[in-house]
């Protein structure tokens, strides 16, 4: 008996091996394979890779003009290819209080023109004459010379008075960026701790300026803390201000320069395919100096003129960066409207009368 059981126990033992071997062999099969890493790559992985499928925005950060102006300061725009601007009217906050100040007597020179609701209103209108589309991007003044990403108020009755002013400034710009149809309203610039830390305050803007304001959003963050902001989720693309560090060398060449791209692209495609939305360049820039590669965010006026660094740094953006599938376009930091000579950042930021003003009309012309 207990020989029988174990003749039987042995067939069926190679029985099941049988079947086990003919199973293996259908596993291993190239469509079962190709099922199984497709299966992977669409179902085991979370970040699939975001193709922005929409039009390059090629962009300008325009000053805001000082005093009014006519249509022809869109000439110069016109030249280099752009076709967008963005509008940067800026508010202030006053040494001694937390309120945000930005409907100011400009007849006591306390504000530019265009900065002004009026001055914005009617630079939107100008734009859009003639072909331009614009992104409204309202930028705070600290009158203490603090960094926007650093502010902090130790009562909590300051940040009421900050947060109801900045609020006010905000929706003021957004309704006037619906009534003039801007195509892209920027809900602030380079707030890094703020938003950090007060994450419900700007969900609650957020829903605020939707009630007002139809078009498109984002959010200008600065290169070194984008991934940090919480509620990108809200908005439509990622705003990054890239003044990423490329290279040390005080005059590196185009090459070099794209190296130092890498680890930067590799990360932002990371995050954008993360939170599948595109990223904007919001600002993008580097100085006519020796070294202005190493820190770009730096406004550094007394290392030596370089002109070949400033277009060398801007081929070396629209072969790397530019061509990325997630990248929605770049606005350059920065384009004055009118000749303003006596300020420094005429010779050091912007590429106006430069090498790299054609660097920039050739890119933009493609």
């Amino acid at each position: 008996m207990a020989f029988q059981i174990l003749n039987l126990w042995a067939f069926s033992s190679d029985s099941f091996i049988l079947e086990i071997n003919k199973l293996k062999t259908k596993l291993l099969t190239p469509a079962f394979i190709l099922l199984l890493f497709g299966g992977f790559y669409f179902y085991g992985s979370s970040d699939k890779v975001f193709e922005y499928k929409g039009l390059k925005m090629k962009g300008l950060s325009l000053v805001a003009p000082p005093k009014e102006v006519d249509t022809t300061c869109f000439h110069s725009i016109e030249k280099v290819n752009a076709d967008w601007v963005s509008l940067m009217p800026y508010a202030f906050v006053p040494k001694e209080i937390a309120e945000v100040r930005f409907q100011i007597d400009t007849t006591k020179k306390h504000q530019w023109w265009g900065e002004t609701p009026a001055g914005v209103k009617r630079c939107i209108e100008m734009a859009h004459s003639k072909g331009i589309k614009v992104m409204l991007k309202p930028h705070l003044w600290l009158g203490w010379g603090q960094f926007t990403g650093d502010l902090n108020f130790e009562k909590e009755s300051d940040w009421k008075i900050f947060e109801d002013s900045f609020k006010d400034y905000i929706l003021t710009f957004a309704r006037l960026a619906e009534s003039e149809k801007v195509e892209v309203f920027c809900i602030a610039t380079e707030m890094g701790s703020h938003v950090q830390s007060r994450e419900d305050y700007w969900l609650g803007l957020i829903s605020e300026i939707k009630k007002v304001y139809k078009g498109k959003l984002t959010y200008a963050e600065n290169w070194d803390c984008f991934d940090k902001v919480p509620f990108w989720h809200q908005l439509d693309y990622i705003g990054v201000d890239g003044y990423f560090p490329l290279s040390d060398e005080r005059d590196p060449s185009i090459e070099e320069l794209n190296k130092g791209w890498k680890t930067h692209l590799k990360k932002l495609e990371k995050y954008s395919s993360k939170h599948q939305k595109p990223i904007l360049f919001t600002e993008i820039g580097y100085r006519s100096n020796d070294y202005s590669t190493e820190k770009p965010w730096e406004t550094e006026y007394s290392k030596p003129k370089n002109e070949n660094i400033q277009a060398n740094a801007y081929h070396s953006f629209f072969e790397t960066a530019w061509k990325q599938h997630w990248c929605a376009g770049a606005f350059i930091w920065k384009w004055f409207p009118t000749e303003i000579d006596h300020f420094h950042e005429r010779e050091t930021f912007s590429p106006q009368g430069k090498m790299a003003e054609k660097v920039l009309g050739e890119h933009y012309g493609k």
